[in-house]
């Protein structure tokens, strides 16, 4: 089982001081925290994608071509990558361009994303955002896994006789997790493709994700890809840890009642008994997120929000000590020691690899005009 942290790349001013930080101080903290989650022995750094104030997370590539070359082992995925408002075609050479930069150390969710104005922004229609999903990331697909593609579809200009440069490293394209909150949509996508199943389990009680995860586990068989029990599931969530349950909620409160996405609504005593926010001791994390198994089966990825609401970096840095020294290694155990054998494990770049019968060189040589042959030796 995969574990790490997910970040949404808010500017949030800090409620106990009134200072909101710079865009680039913002920015320089995320990699902070990438670099932390390495240094602690976390899994997985997820950075979300917002073209709008108060994010800067604008170019995931960038800011993750840029921890893949400052980390060894740590794995590089998106929270969500638009697949709606994104062309496919840069998305499908973006990740690829990453993938061999980071030696394989990447996959990606995603998602259409939780701000209705993106879609103009980059000329698309909101009310199509499900059937642009549907369109794009198919279209996605068959360029990571085609070498000449012509294509046709509703919402870009056809292509003839394209092909996506680089080819995905050793011929396998990065794992895709679809990522949604409330659509069961995009949890029959997941299904169909046999791609994993992300669930934000933020902001929905139990019962919602439950639902949510149940509909793509019957699909995901229904479909023929293995059992229900087999299928690829991820979930979020968010915790703030101190050693006493008491300090943690005294703390975290201010930030709490005035994080842009839930403050000034319900209590944090409600909100952490309606939802899976845990805010408490380290026993307390693990015992909660021990309990999530119970209503979606094993799972593979577990994420968890750390740095939303204004907190500071240092309060943050601290809060990944915490994780990596006290929870996560207390939840490997206890989650391998339940899973029963035929649940496969998370994906990586190996385990695909090895699937697909070993690497592959996926190099695509240029045609001469004139001859129509490649040169000697080439495979198109």
């Amino acid at each position: 089982m995969q574990f790490g942290i997910f970040t949404v790349g808010d500017v949030t001013v800090d409620p106990t001081t009134g200072r909101e930080p710079t865009e680039h101080e913002r920015i320089k903290a995320m990699v902070a925290i990438a670099l932390k989650a390495e240094e602690v022995g976390l899994d997985v750094f997820a950075t979300g994608e917002h073209h709008n104030p108060p994010f800067v997370p604008s170019s995931p590539t960038t800011m993750l071509g840029y921890i893949a070359a400052r980390t060894e082992r740590l794995l590089l995925s998106t929270a969500t990558t638009l697949i709606t408002t994104n062309d496919p075609v840069k998305i499908a050479e973006d990740y690829a361009m990453l993938q061999h930069l980071s030696g394989g150390r990447v996959d990606l969710m995603m998602g259409r994303g939780n701000t209705g104005p993106v879609y103009p922004w980059f000329g698309k229609d909101i009310r199509a955002g499900i059937p642009l999903a549907i369109e794009n990331y198919d279209l996605l697909r068959r360029l990571w896994r085609e070498d000449v593609v012509d294509w046709k579809g509703k919402y870009r200009t056809p292509l003839q006789s394209f092909t996506s440069t680089p080819r995905p490293l050793d011929g396998v394209p990065p794992f895709v997790w679809h990522g949604s909150i409330r659509s069961p949509e995009i949890a029959e996508q997941a299904a169909y493709y046999g791609d994993g199943f992300f669930a934000n389990h933020i902001f929905w009680p139990k019962e919602h994700t439950q639902r949510m995860i149940g509909l793509y586990r019957q699909r995901y068989a229904h479909y023929g890809h293995g059992s229900a029990d087999q299928a690829i599931v991820g979930l979020g969530g968010q915790v703030f840890m101190r050693r006493n349950s008491q300090d943690a909620v005294r703390e975290f409160r201010p930030y709490f009642d005035n994080a842009p996405v839930y403050g000034h609504g319900p209590s944090l005593e409600e909100f952490t008994r309606e939802t899976p926010l845990t805010v408490g001791s380290p026993q307390q994390v693990i015992d909660r997120t021990l309990g999530f198994r119970e209503y979606v089966g094993d799972y593979q990825r577990q994420l968890f929000l750390m740095d939303h609401a204004g907190l500071p970096l240092k309060t943050v840095l601290e809060q990944l000590d915490l994780l990596g020294e006290e929870v996560v290694p207390v939840l490997r155990k206890e989650f391998a020691a339940l899973r029963p054998a035929h649940v496969p494990a998370a994906p990586t770049h190996a385990s695909l690899v090895a699937a697909a019968g070993g690497a592959k060189d996926s190099t695509v040589h240029a045609v001469d005009d004139v001859t129509g042959k490649a040169p000697e030796g080439a495979t198109r």
